[in-house]
């Protein structure tokens, strides 16, 4: 299996350097050399199937015999001992898809744990060692570090905007100690993103060492997540209506995901783009044109995200055709007060307690089935509600209960190294505490 460049098709590497390195030197995104087509007889096939069931059947399509199909199919059911179930809610045209079931508690523990197996495995073969370099707006972080904690060969450091994520998030981040290191940046999370960006062009931090990213910049992140948007539909083919996903977004990986789910024949009706004020996408699907913006502050932080670095992985995987991307996606965008309204609306008539960020997704499936009613419609439930307590607690005027390993982080200390969002700085501690 080899990926290209997007920014220059002709550049073809391997599976294992796609994976190591994440990012192409001429700064695009890799993207798989060929997308299997997997067909009716498979979509018809998955009703049962687990999240590492059907995880393992495109894996082995998508990689053919890069890696044996044994020793592939122990890694990924040993990345998912999870599953990503989908609930529906009482008005029976709502359905939830929890990816809540991991470790951190959010979606992310899907891309982070199969990223792990996989560098792993390969890290074992060529007895090699990786600095792993993580932006993160809140989830991609705790899911990182959980995933690769202890993983031997493997040193990761997050960049977190100092102030913008949850304190249940920050634990996740600034607690754990042994090979992950945590730094707080003054400034936004696109300001976390392009310090990481600007350390893999590095010729100084590339000659030192062998950096590769676990944001979904980096292609295996997003491959896993395809995963369970499969699983979902399995597990709603039975009502016979077409399908809907919306997706709350931000750095718009896991709609990337979907777009590529869909590619491989997945039965999709339609995507919605669900966003905070951070609107740039549903911007672009109303005016065609594609305009970034610094980021916005919203109380669905992990969405705070003004210049989405999958949105050129989106386009792509549509042939930068901007009439066939309006064909399967819808955009919307939501204010904090819709956005706490929904949250409490859920609570009062269905007694569902949702994060901030599935309450976004859940507003644009509301707003796409007013004009759409008959069709079974998923939101993707990306976070846990206790990851946001305090919040939370304060919408819905109920106790939220934190997993027990998750409560046990609280009352351990934080320990992070404060930083301006400088890139001298940022590459003199990478020399320094190397």
């Amino acid at each position: 299996m080899r990926f290209y460049s997007t920014n220059n098709p002709s550049v073809r590497v391997s599976m294992e350097e796609a994976l190591l390195r994440s990012l192409p030197a001429d700064r695009g995104l890799y993207m798989p050399e060929t997308i299997p087509f997997m067909g009716a007889d498979f979509f018809n096939s998955i009703a049962g199937g687990s999240l590492a069931d059907i995880g393992f059947q495109i894996s082995s399509a998508l990689f053919k015999d890069s890696i044996p199909a044994h020793k592939l199919d122990d890694l990924i059911h040993h990345a998912f001992p999870f599953d990503t179930p989908v609930v529906a809610l009482e008005d029976g045209k709502t359905h939830v898809l929890e990816l809540f079931h991991g470790p951190s508690l959010a979606f992310k523990d899907v891309g982070a744990r199969y990223m792990a197996a996989m560098m792993g495995y390969y890290l074992e073969q060529s007895n090699r060692e990786v600095h792993i370099l993580v932006a993160t707006s809140g989830d991609t972080g705790g899911a990182v570090a959980m995933g690769f904690l202890g993983v031997p060969g493997i040193k990761v450091t997050i960049l977190y905007p100092t102030g913008r994520v949850s304190e249940l998030q920050e634990k996740q981040l600034t607690t754990l100690g042994q090979n992950i290191t945590a730094i707080e940046v003054d400034g936004s999370f696109d300001d976390c993103q392009a310090l990481v960006k600007t350390a893999f062009t590095d010729f100084e931090l590339n000659q030192q060492f062998s950096l590769a990213s676990a944001n979904s910049i980096n292609i295996f992140r997003l491959i896993p997540q395809s995963f369970y948007y499969v699983r979902a539909y399995g597990q709603v083919k039975h009502l016979g209506k077409p399908v809907v996903f919306s997706t709350p977004s931000g750095n718009f990986g896991n709609l990337s995901a979907g777009a590529l789910a869909y590619k491989m024949g997945l039965p999709v009706h339609q995507f919605i783009a669900s966003t905070n004020l951070n609107y740039v996408v549903p911007q672009y699907l109303q005016t065609g044109i594609y305009s970034p913006k610094p980021s916005v502050e919203t109380i669905s932080n992990a969405m705070d995200v003004g210049s989405p670095s999958n949105f050129v992985r989106l386009v792509h995987l549509f042939d930068d055709n901007f009439d066939t991307l309006k064909q399967v996606l819808s955009g919307y965008f939501f204010d904090d007060a819709q956005t706490r309204q929904a949250m409490a609306e859920v609570y009062q008539q269905f007694h569902y307690v949702m994060c901030p960020h599935t309450a976004v997704g859940y507003l644009g499936l509301q707003s796409y089935q007013q004009t759409n009613p008959d069709v079974c419609g998923i939101t993707l439930a990306t976070a846990h509600p206790a990851k946001f307590k305090e919040l939370v607690e304060s919408v819905i005027h109920t106790p939220v209960e934190i997993p027990a390993a998750l409560e046990e982080l609280m009352n351990r200390p934080k320990h992070s190294f404060k930083m301006k969002a400088d890139f001298a700085e940022f590459k003199d501690f990478l020399l320094q505490t190397a």
